[in-house]
């Protein structure tokens, strides 16, 4: 399919894009199951109580097994005591298993999404950035005169360098480029912009 690319004169050309990124069947399980996993594995377990293995103190049995009328006990590191090691608590960060995410949910669950941000039109092309932007201000104004507030900037190498100093306080926008984004960045950003060369490092991913 072809899709229109924009200077920052505003004029327009077209180039060709692959179906099966930019019109792609839109699969909102693969989605759903993809931003579940990514989220989960977002979240810090931070939360960590010592183990009875991991209490410091003596081992040895508080009194004899028979004899006493009481009931059996081992040590004070037991989780019946206070200051005894805590069962069943939570084990921190280290403990946590991660969902796995398989390379083909990845790329069906961006190409689900970006399918649907082009057909909503809520997806930019840019031509390269070949001449650097230095200043804030002259960035913001790209970002009006196009009404790409709160958008998602992937870029390839060269334009990310020429203008990610500029775009990088400015609230609502996020510049990166082809090898760091993930569904749930397209998610999070109203519109989607890319550049002409972030196309096609794109699209070899998906031939």
């Amino acid at each position: 399919m072809k899709i229109d690319i924009l200077n920052l004169d505003g004029k327009k050309n077209s180039i060709e894009v692959l179906d099966k990124i930019f019109s792609a069947n839109i699969n909102k399980k693969v989605v759903e199951q993809v931003l579940y996993k990514t989220n989960s594995n977002y979240k810090g377990r931070h939360g960590k109580t010592k183990q009875q293995n991991e209490v410091a103190g003596s081992t040895a049995k508080i009194y004899a097994q028979k004899g006493t009328g009481g009931a059996r006990h081992a040590s004070r590191k037991a989780p019946i005591f206070v200051g005894g090691g805590v069962a069943h608590g939570p084990k921190g960060q280290l403990a946590y298993k991660k969902r796995k995410l398989n390379k083909s949910e990845k790329k069906l669950s961006i190409a689900s999404l970006i399918s649907e941000k082009n057909k909503l039109k809520k997806l930019l092309i840019f031509s390269d950035f070949n001449n650097e932007i230095k200043k804030t201000k002259e960035m913001n104004l790209i970002i009006k005169k196009f009404d790409i507030s709160n958008s998602l900037i992937i870029l390839d190498k060269n334009s990310k360098e020429k203008i990610e100093k500029s775009a990088r306080n400015i609230p609502n926008i996020k510049v990166t480029d082809v090898n760091h984004f993930s569904a749930f960045d397209i998610i999070k950003f109203k519109k989607i912009v890319f550049t002409e060369s972030s196309v096609k490092e794109l699209e070899k991913r998906y031939v």
